[in-house]
């Protein structure tokens, strides 16, 4: 069934609050013929008298007022999507990332974001929790691993290099030209990356037992190799600014490319998919900035 024409409805709801014509035809902004003229369409359309004039009045009929009644709901219900699509698009995006990544790696950028995307209103919150994307209400994940994930866009941003980094006087009290020489000074272990890798990927064989602390976050380790309490096995992203710095140092040469790396994850339906890829190319160029 063939719906009438949107602005006829519109004009007869209206009509049927005011009472009238020029008062609908002053809140829609047209004239007062204008809105006669819809209003005999609907009528014709629908073989119905819609209003009828009584002195200066147009009294609806009760077939105006069920259906300008059911307009009327329409009409809020449009109103109310619209309302919500604007507030979607309005908030600021929410990335997931771990607070390891965020902080060495993130925010020493974002300060270029709405200059390089020309978006000033572009924000993001940074949020460090694990997202699925569906239910909890994340725009973007920065995910470490190999991906691709099922159900999920992705791509990769950074791959990852290990190696070791320490602080420039653990160095010095602890002299390092090659691998063989972290056999003899404490190491410190981060839960989710094992020194075996490293010692493999380097044509060593791993100590049996490394007793060095042990840490769950990246951060905390980096730092923790920063204040000489021993060496660690340093993702290149996570530490750059740090090497950059001076805060640590790598004391020979020598890394390993592992399969792992951060990915750039979103969802393809999402509501602000087109924000979402803004984001995602601005960081791929600063990926590309770097290796430029």
């Amino acid at each position: 069934m063939r719906l009438p024409p949107f602005g006829s409805l519109v004009a007869l709801e209206a009509a049927y609050r005011h009472r009238g014509y020029s008062r609908a035809a002053d809140e829609l902004n047209v004239t007062h013929g204008a809105v006669s003229q819809q209003i005999r369409k609907l009528e014709e359309e629908l073989g119905a008298v819609l209003f009828r004039r009584e002195g200066n009045d147009m009294v609806p009929t009760p077939t105006a007022r069920r259906l300008a009644e059911h307009v009327a709901e329409a009409l809020a219900t449009l109103r109310a999507g619209v309302e919500s699509a604007r507030q979607t698009q309005a908030g600021p995006l929410v990335v997931s990332a771990t607070s390891a990544f965020a902080s060495r790696w993130l925010v020493t950028r974002l300060a270029r974001l709405a200059a390089d995307t020309g978006e000033a209103d572009l924000q993001l919150r940074i949020e460090d929790r694990k997202a699925d994307l569906r239910t909890d209400g994340v725009d973007i994940a920065l995910r470490f691993g190999r991906g691709p994930w099922e159900g999920l866009e992705s791509i990769p941003l950074l791959g990852e290099r290990l190696f070791p980094v320490c602080s420039p006087g653990f160095l010095e009290k602890h002299p390092m030209s090659g691998p063989a020489d972290l056999l003899t000074v404490p190491l410190l272990r981060h839960t989710g990356v094992h020194w075996a890798v490293w010692f493999r990927g380097m044509g060593l064989e791993p100590p049996q037992m490394i007793t060095g602390i042990a840490f769950d976050d990246t951060s905390v380790m980096l730092d923790a190799a920063a204040q000489g309490i021993g060496v660690a096995l340093a993702r290149e992203g996570l530490s750059e600014r740090d090497l950059r710095d001076g805060r640590l140092v790598r004391p020979f040469a020598g890394e390993v490319e592992v399969e792992t790396g951060h990915h750039v994850v979103w969802r393809a339906d999402a509501p602000r998919l087109s924000r979402i890829l803004k984001v995602r190319d601005w960081l791929l160029a600063e990926v590309g900035r770097e290796a430029g």
